[in-house]
Order: C-alpha cells, then structure tokens, then sequence
C-alpha cells in the first residue's frame, strides 16, 4: 500500500523527534530535520541543491535554479535548501558578490548550508576564520547533510 507523501512526512517526523535532542546537542547550529519539515508543513516539494564549485557561473546557476524552483512552485508549496561545500562554499561567504542574491532567497525561505569541514580547510588556507553570509547556517559535513536531506525524501540536484 502506498502511503501519502504528507502521512510519509508525519511518520518521519514522528521518528525523527526521538532522536532531536541528541542531534540538537550536537549540532545547535543546524535545524534538525524534523523542525525543518514541521516549518513547511504544506510544501509539496523538497528539494536540496549542492554547491561545490567556486566558479562564479556555477554559484549562479545555483541560485538561478533556486529562484526558479520558487517562482514554479511558489514559496508555500517548496522546501529548498541550498548545501555548500568544498569550494562551492565560497558561495556562502559574507564578501561573496553574490550574497546579496543569497540574502535575497533566504529572505523568500530558502534554506543555506555551509559545510564546517570546508570552513576549517579555508580557515587554515586563509590564517583566520571565513566570514559566513548571515543567511547561512554551518552543518558539520555538507555531504552527510544531502544524505541527511535524502533520506527524509528531499530531491537532490547539482545544477
């Protein structure tokens, strides 16, 4: 028997929350899952884009696919995260010239991820710490957040 995507969800959730405190423990910097699915409960979509190029023209493809999304499927209906990593986590950087364009899509509820693996890298490449863009949150490993994403259902794409 196939069950309703929306049932799906509330299963997940229900089973995710047992575990929230320990995740939220570990990780206060990122919403669990289960949060994440309870602050959309009607988007009919969710879907994750990964990042992990430092190519300008790449970077905007990514939020030019994200904006995209948003105007196709409207901001109620979609739950969008974008997850940085490698050097796609430039993207997420406050001096980017493209954070504007960032702050813009959070601002419509667009969900950012950078990866704290990839900011430590950078850290020690640059002798100090990345400036984050305000509108992103860190997650301990971006490719263990996809993983994350994917198995509560997200589609996972890299433009």
């Amino acid at each position: 028997m196939k069950l309703p995507r929306s049932l799906k969800a509330a299963v997940l959730a229900a089973g995710c929350l047992t575990l929230v405190p320990l995740w939220v423990a570990a990780n206060p910097a990122q919403e669990p899952i289960a949060k994440i699915l309870d602050q959309k409960p009607f988007a009919k979509e969710h879907i994750a884009l990964q990042i992990t190029d430092a190519d300008p023209a790449r970077q905007q493809l990514v939020l030019n696919v994200a904006r995209n999304l948003l105007k196709h499927f409207g901001p109620d209906q979609l739950d969008l995260e974008v997850v940085g990593f490698g050097p796609g986590l430039q993207l997420l950087l406050r001096d980017n010239p493209l954070a504007p364009q960032v702050e813009a899509l959070a601002a419509d509820g667009v969900r950012f991820s950078a990866c704290q693996n990839s900011m430590k890298a950078l850290a020690k490449t640059l002798g100090h710490e990345p400036e984050l863009n305000p509108a992103a949150r860190t997650t301990p490993a971006g490719i263990v957040r996809l993983y994350e994403l994917s198995r509560a259902g997200y589609f996972i794409d890299r433009p």
